[in-house]
């Protein structure tokens, strides 16, 4: 969405309220409400000794038995999707002629072009965030992080990737897309917006500690820009889910070779 498609869907003061309990709800129906857990987390780790000796496990098996486990893992990636058709949902009510997925940079008429982009920013917060992860473990600011903990099955890597797109859905449509428009409706600066999203962003990772919550902030700084400047989501979507893919599927792979926990 351009600037000025921004300043022509700019509410009126009378609906701002109920605007931004709209944004309230969306937002505790979701990443708001695992920013809070996520604080919570990081109090009961600090309370029990050094940072640096908790875990923080993503992905973990919630069954031992095989297809009870992939049916729990399936509808987790289903309904935690429910807020992004929400937030998708509440946006189409937007009183303009241009559909959501144009507002959003979620349309198709530009593949390669978003391909390359998320392809670059994957590797330009990538490299950096694995650097910040060591140094962070090494300070005692950071958990130790298992990207994946599920048990080795013919469904484990397809699981590992579905759980890689969602996270990258859920978390650039509504901490980016959703978030960023309706605060430029509310007339919110681009500068305090920029810092919304990118601290909401780091404060649902604070569960792994200080240093991811500072990597997830500078990368939510660069993908609100993106999104603000070039009025798409789609090449955040793809930059996240290489992201998530690499660190999922590859922990998966290589613990063993490894000998990783």
């Amino acid at each position: 969405m351009t600037t000025e498609e921004a300043d022509e869907l700019r509410v009126p003061a009378v609906e701002r309220p109920r605007l931004t309990a709209e944004v309230f709800i969306v937002l505790g129906l979701s990443l708001g409400q695992s920013a809070v857990y996520a604080v919570i987390s990081l109090l009961a780790a600090l309370t029990q000794g050094p940072l640096s000796r908790a875990t923080a496990t993503l992905n973990q098996s919630q069954s031992p038995r095989p297809y009870l486990d992939l049916t729990y893992q399936v509808f987790g990636i289903v309904f935690t999707l429910v807020p992004v058709a929400l937030a998708l949902w509440l946006l189409a009510g937007d009183r303009t002629d241009v559909p959501v997925s144009r507002r959003l940079g979620l349309d198709r008429t530009r593949p390669l072009a978003d391909f390359g982009a998320g392809v670059l920013l994957a590797a330009v917060i990538g490299l950096p965030g694995i650097a910040l992860y060591f140094v962070g473990h090494a300070l005692g600011i950071t958990a130790r992080i298992v990207p994946a903990a599920l048990n080795a099955y013919w469904w484990t890597i397809p699981v590992l990737i579905l759980q890689a797109v969602k996270n990258a859905v859920l978390e650039e449509i509504v901490v980016v897309g959703y978030l960023v428009t309706r605060l430029r409706q509310l007339g919110v600066g681009a500068w305090t917006t920029t810092a919304i999203s990118a601290v909401l962003r780091g404060s649902y990772h604070l569960y792994q500690g200080f240093g991811p919550f500072l990597g997830n902030a500078a990368m939510g700084v660069v993908f609100a820009e993106y999104f603000r400047r070039r009025g798409r989501v789609l090449p955040l979507i793809v930059a996240h889910t290489i992201l998530d893919v690499v660190s999922f599927v590859g922990y998966q792979l290589f613990r063993s070779l490894l000998h990783l926990p």
